[in-house]
C-alpha cells in the first residue's frame, strides 16, 4: 500500500493514524471477551484509591492490541527502512518485557510482577542497544542540544572497535532517557484514558517534529501508535472496559523516548512529555522525603491520585492532566521550531 500513497507523504502520516486508531478498535473488542472469558484482570492496589476497587478484575494487557494495530498499519503504509525497524524493535522488546510483567501478575493474582530491579535491568538493555544501533547504524550524533543553547557533545568519550562506535556519555544519557520516559508513562497509567490520551498527543507532535526534518519512517511511528492509542481509547475512557497495563505503557514510554532519539530532541521531549516527568518526580519526592521525615508531601502518589485525595473525579482529573499535557506538548513544539526558524 505504501506504493500507492508515496508520493503523498502527508497523507500516508495521517492515513496511519486513521488505520491504526480503526485497527484498534476493531481489535480490541474480541480482545476483551477473550480476557474476559480467561478471567485475566488487572489487580487492584490494596494501598491505592477507596474509588478504584470496583476495578478489580477489570482485564488488562490492552497494550497488545494497541501494538499490535500499530504494528499492522506500519507494515501497510511504511516503506520500512532501518530506522523504523529500529523504533519498532526498541519498542515492542520493551512491549514483551511489560507483557511478561502484566501476565505474571494476573497468574500469580497480586500486583508486584517482575521486579523493579529485573524490569529496569531489561529496560536499560533495550536502551542501550538501541543507542549503540541508532548512533552506528542510523548516523544519530551522540549530541544533545536544547532551544537557544549550544549543542553539548556527549561524543568526546568514545571507544571504536572494528569501526563501531561507542559514545560512553551519550549511552548512558540515552538509556536514561528511555528507562526514565518508559516508567513515567507507566506511573501515568493510573486512571481511565489518562496514558492513551496523553501519550496519543505528545506522539502527533513528535510525529509532526519528525515529518518536518523528512524523517517518514519516524513520523508513520508517531502517528501509527498514535492512532492506536485513539482507538484504545474507545474502549480505555471512563469507565474502562479495558486497561493497556504494562505491556502498553512501558512500551509507548519507550517510543516516545526513542522517536525523541531519532529525532534530535531528546531535551525537548522532557517538556512535550513532561506531563509524564512530573508523575515521575511526584514519586520520586514523595519516597525521598517520607524516607527522611516519616510525612507525605501529597495525598497519594503518584500525583493523579493526590487530586483524588483532594476529592477531584476521575473524569476532572483526566481532563485537566490532558489540557496540561497537551500545553506543555505546544510549548516544547513551540521552542522546537523557533529555534529551527532562528538558525535557518
Amino acid at each position: 500500500m505504501f506504493s500507492v500513497f508515496s508520493s503523498y507523504p502527508t497523507s500516508l502520516v495521517f492515513l496511519s493514524i486513521v488505520v491504526a486508531a480503526a485497527l484498534c478498535i476493531a481489535f480490541t473488542g474480541p480482545w476483551i471477551k477473550v480476557l474476559r472469558r480467561d478471567n485475566i484482570g488487572q489487580q487492584v492496589r490494596d494501598d491505592g484509591p477507596e474509588t478504584h476497587f470496583y476495578k478489580q478484575g477489570t482485564p488488562t494487557m490492552g497494550g497488545v492490541m494497541i501494538l499490535l494495530a500499530a504494528t499492522v498499519t506500519m507494515l501497510l503504509l511504511a516503506p520500512w527502512r532501518a530506522e523504523l525497524a529500529l523504533l519498532l524493535m526498541a519498542t515492542l522488546f520493551t512491549g514483551v518485557l511489560g507483557f511478561i510483567d502484566d501476565y505474571s501478575k494476573v497468574v500469580e493474582a497480586n500486583t508486584a510482577g517482575v521486579s523493579p530491579r529485573a524490569k529496569l535491568t531489561v529496560q536499560f538493555v533495550i536502551s542501550i542497544v538501541f543507542c549503540l544501533l541508532a548512533v552506528n547504524w542510523l548516523g544519530i550524533a551522540p549530541t544533545v542540544k536544547f532551544p537557544f543553547l549550544p549543542t553539548l557533545d556527549l561524543g568526546i568519550l568514545t571507544t571504536t572497535i572494528n569501526g563501531f562506535d561507542i559514545p560512553w556519555l551519550y549511552v548512558i544519557f540515552v538509556s536514561i532517557l528511555l528507562a526514565g520516559m518508559s516508567n513515567a508513562v507507566n506511573l501515568t497509567d493510573g486512571l481511565d484514558g489518562l496514558a492513551a490520551g496523553t501519550v496519543m498527543v505528545v506522539l502527533i507532535v513528535m510525529a509532526m517534529i519528525a515529518y518536518r526534518l523528512d524523517m517518514l519512517d519516524a513520523s508513520i511511528f508517531g502517528g501509527a501508535l498514535a492512532g492506536a492509542c485513539i482507538g484504545f481509547l474507545w474502549y480505555n475512557a471512563h469507565p474502562a472496559d479495558i486497561f493497556m497495563g504494562d505491556t502498553g505503557s512501558l512500551a509507548l514510554g519507550t517510543a516516545i523516548g526513542c522517536m525523541a532519539v531519532v529525532t534530535k530532541t531528546e531535551l525537548v521531549s522532557l517538556i512535550i512529555g513532561g506531563l509524564f516527568v512530573v508523575e515521575a518526580l511526584s514519586v520520586m519526592i514523595q519516597v525521598f522525603h517520607y524516607k527522611r521525615t516519616h510525612e507525605r508531601i501529597f495525598l497519594m502518589a503518584p500525583l493523579h491520585h493526590h487530586f483524588e485525595k483532594k476529592g477531584w473525579s476521575e473524569i476532572k482529573v483526566v481532563l485537566r492532566f490532558w489540557i496540561i499535557s497537551g500545553s506543555l506538548a505546544v510549548l516544547g513544539f513551540f521552542l522546537y521550531f523557533t529555534d529551527a526558524l532562528l538558525n535557518l
